[in-house]
């Protein structure tokens, strides 16, 4: 008899321990990944409570990026109850490290064949073996562990009532078979798993979760199962999927990819609600039709409209990537006899193309075409509840390029009108085509010589037509000191027009209806002024404290002068000018318009002070400013408002007082605000308060106030607030006091647990406007998303949806 507990050392590092090794079952239906040449981390099941906290999303941040998987609320060390803490997680010592075996009774009487048993323990690096027996034949690799068989490993976890195989064949046999992925934290049983080589496995009755060992709230169940490593899939039979223990989706037969190679197969379906189409089903296929491209089908059934097909196209070839993707609904049996015109037994359909291509040097040609066959088409199928947002629809093609000092475009834009409450008059003007040429060329450290130039042909139905040239050379100085700083700038603006043929039969606002009205009498108009401004500086800085914490505070008065001729612009025509809002940063801009067909003139000095508190670590803590134009002359020049006159030219002497307020003293609230008083007519013109506060670590609170004068009035409270860890409520409520009515209301809970998440929303928001705002349409939505941890989630577009519509959520 051989002493309790011998010790072997010194055998072959490939033998004994391969034993478990060759059939460590690939990880079950999901395979376990392989170790990295640097330590593995610690295991996903094994993290402590809050270990993987996601941290929050900043305030103020408008759309924050998709919150991470977490398993925080999963039992800590979840494991298998044979997992040893203390062996080594780097797996690629395995081939410089001894095989040790311990056992109380070892026999080796033939020489060829160990014959282990009592605790048999058999370690080396990461791996442990244990059973209660051990057969090895070191001649035939043949091996056979039987009774509470335990493997452990970097990367996984195994049970088995019995082991059995041959080593240098890699083929095993394991029965009755528990395990568990320690980094990727899938878990299972199977009745059977066979290792066949060490390329393909298969099994029998397989179960697969990531949820916690004996705590599946989901899980896949699967009555056979086979792995091919060498194409990277997974093929079941008879598999279904259970939650809470309820199989709601069976499928015969189903393949899946085992690594990180896309493979072909069916994606999980969506479904949907609204008013306009009614009950949506939609179950999109997979096409991985080549390493660089690949497609998906997506077949939609619409209980009010029919069949749609959509269909995904994706490439990426050398210097190119590109998208096509097109939806088609033949004889729409819905009915839109509110739309500007109906669709009820017409084909319809949506096609999207964009690509970008690299010409060559710095060049690249970039392509976005979107059409739709109707005007009601988005608000009929958009899949995004806030693509009904979407007014029109933009296409263009554009060869582009840019260096240190320059950048350049040629190209067409288009536009489609997508509202079925507006006229196509409201679409802005074809661009066919239009040329963009800018430089910055510094020529010492202090000045630098610049220009913006642009030509563009202007297309549009029933409207006056033609081509437009706009140059707007510049040379700008900068000087400053640590305290100061003086940035002159002189500029000269040239805007030339070729009207079409029929010029004169247009005047400000468009065709002649029998009535002479000023029409244009001039088919090469143009306009040339200079442009010149000084803008001027201080900054004083002193310690100051505020609640105990200290801060430097800043002081930084700042003049602007502004002078622009006046030029009677009248004749020219109006193309792409719009008049932009008045805010704080119209104090300091050398124009009101937009677009190239009015710059305003102008004699102004504005007057601004601003004040900051920075804290040590240089974060801005406050800033408030104020600031004001006095006007030495009249603003005479004017956009149309009617097809005889223009607006009366102001006398005003003074601008509104433009004031901000942005105040965010610690990382748990957050306050931003304007306010526009016009000292001319005594009354508010622009109003906003916007107040967010966190609460706790995942809820936050949000408030804003919007009034402009004449234009908007609106109240909007959005909240997330946790109740416990796992569940959160959701809301938002958009009241317009114009239209004494709800624009959007929307409610929702939250669950979040282990390995599930549940979101239940609901929402109700106006899609359209008729001749006042108070008689818009407005739908109603009913979502629902359920997310299974590691695998994906059902009916995924509630978070998009919330994301957007409620600031910082995550």
């Amino acid at each position: 008899m051989t002493p309790s507990y011998t010790t072997l050392r010194a055998l072959p590092p490939r033998r004994l321990l391969a034993v478990a090794a060759a059939l460590a079952l690939t990880g079950a239906p999901v395979e376990a990944q392989t170790a990295t040449p640097t330590p593995a981390p610690e295991p996903a099941a094994a993290t402590p409570a809050g270990a993987d906290a996601v941290s929050s999303c900043p305030l103020g941040v408008f759309h924050c990026p998709p919150r991470p998987e977490s398993f925080v609320l999963c039992r800590p060390n979840a494991l298998l109850d044979f997992y040893d803490p203390t062996l080594p997680r780097d797996a690629t010592l395995r081939e410089t490290s001894d095989t040790v075996v311990d056992a109380a009774h070892v026999d080796s009487s033939d020489r060829a064949v160990y014959r282990l048993s009592g605790n048999v323990r058999i370690e080396r690096a990461d791996q442990l073996l244990r059973a209660d027996r051990v057969d090895y034949n070191d001649t035939t690799t043949d091996y056979d562990a039987q009774g509470n068989v335990r493997y452990q490993e970097a990367g996984e976890l195994l049970s088995a009532d019995r082991l059995r195989g041959n080593n240098q064949a890699n083929h095993g046999i394991a029965e009755n078979v528990r395990y568990q992925l320690l980094q990727s934290r899938g878990n299972g049983t199977a009745a059977r798993g066979e290792l066949i080589d060490a390329q393909h496995s298969r099994y029998s009755l397989v179960s697969y979760s990531t949820c916690d060992v004996g705590h599946h709230l989901w899980e896949v169940r699967a009555k056979s199962l086979k792995i091919d490593k060498t194409t990277g899939v997974g093929t079941a039979h008879g598999a279904t999927m259970r939650f809470a223990d309820v199989p709601f989706l069976y499928l015969p037969y189903f393949t899946f990819p085992i690594d990180n190679r896309r493979k072909s197969g069916f994606l999980y379906p969506t479904f949907g609600s609204s008013n306009r189409s009614g009950t949506m089903f939609a179950i999109p296929y997979y096409l991985n039709l080549a390493p660089n491209y690949d497609a998906t089908l997506e077949p939609r059934i619409y209980s009010q409209r029919g069949t749609l097909l959509a269909g995904e196209f994706r490439y990426l070839v050398p210097g190119t990537r590109g998208q096509l993707n097109l939806e088609y609904l033949p004889n729409d049996r819905g009915d839109n006899t509110t739309a500007a015109a109906p669709t009820k037994g017409t084909d319809r359909w949506l096609f999207k193309y964009r690509d970008i291509t690299r010409i060559g040097g710095p060049w690249y040609f970039s392509t976005a075409i979107n059409r739709a066959s109707d005007r009601s088409y988005l608000r009929d199928f958009g899949n995004d509840l806030y693509t009904t947002a979407v007014g029109t629809l933009t296409s263009s093609g554009y060869i582009r390029g840019n260096g240190d000092w320059w950048n350049a475009s040629f190209g067409a834009s288009s536009y489609q009108n997508v509202d079925p409450y507006l006229p196509d008059s409201v679409v802005q003007y074809k661009r066919w085509p239009s040329a963009t040429l800018g430089l910055d060329i510094p020529i010492n450290r202090w000045l630098e010589f610049g220009a913006d130039t642009s030509a563009t042909a202007f297309r549009k139905d029933e409207r006056i037509e033609g081509d437009r040239l706009d140059l707007y050379p510049y040379l700008a100085a900068d000087f400053r000191g640590a305290a100061w700083f003086v940035r002159p700038k002189l500029a000269y603006r040239y805007t030339a027009y070729q009207l079409d043929g029929n010029y004169q039969n247009y005047g400000y606002r468009g065709p002649l209806t029998g009535t002479q009205v000023s029409p244009f009498d001039d088919r090469t108009p143009s306009r040339a002024l200079p442009i010149a401004s000084l803008d001027t500086g201080l900054i004083f800085e002193r310690k100051t404290s505020l609640f105990g914490t200290s801060y430097t505070q800043t002081l930084e008065p700042r003049l602007y002068y502004l002078y622009v001729p006046y030029r009677n612009q009248d004749d020219l025509p109006v193309f792409d000018s719009r008049r932009m809002s008045f805010d704080y940063w119209q104090l300091f801009s050398p124009n009101q318009f937009s677009g190239a067909d009015r710059q305003m003139n102008a004699n102004n000095l504005t007057a601004a002070l601003t004040t900051r508190l920075l804290d040590d670590d240089g974060v801005e803590r406050l800033s408030a400013s104020i600031g004001q134009i006095h006007y030495f002359a009249p603003q005479r020049v004017q956009l149309p408002n009617g097809p005889v006159t223009t607006t009366a030219p102001t006398d005003w002497t003074r601008s509104d007082y433009v004031a901000q307020l942005n105040v965010q003293l610690n990382d748990r609230w957050r306050l931003d605000s304007a306010y526009q008083w016009s000292p001319n007519t005594r009354q508010t013109n622009l109003g906003s308060l916007g107040l967010q506060r966190r609460v706790g670590t995942d809820g936050i609170f949000n408030f804003s106030y919007r009034f402009r004068r004449n234009l908007v009035e609106q109240y909007d409270a959005s909240a997330i607030y946790p109740i416990s860890e796992r569940w959160r409520l959701l809301g938002r409520w958009v009241y317009s006091v114009r239209d004494k009515r709800t624009v959007e209301a929307l409610a929702g809970v939250e669950y979040d647990s282990c390995c599930v998440a549940v979101r239940v929303v609901g929402r109700h928001y106006v899609i359209t406007r008729g001749a006042l705002a108070s008689q818009g349409e407005s739908n109603n939505a009913l979502m629902f998303e359920l997310v299974f941890k590691g695998l994906g989630a059902f009916n995924g577009q509630t978070e998009d949806v919330l994301r957007r519509g409620i600031l910082g959520y995550q």
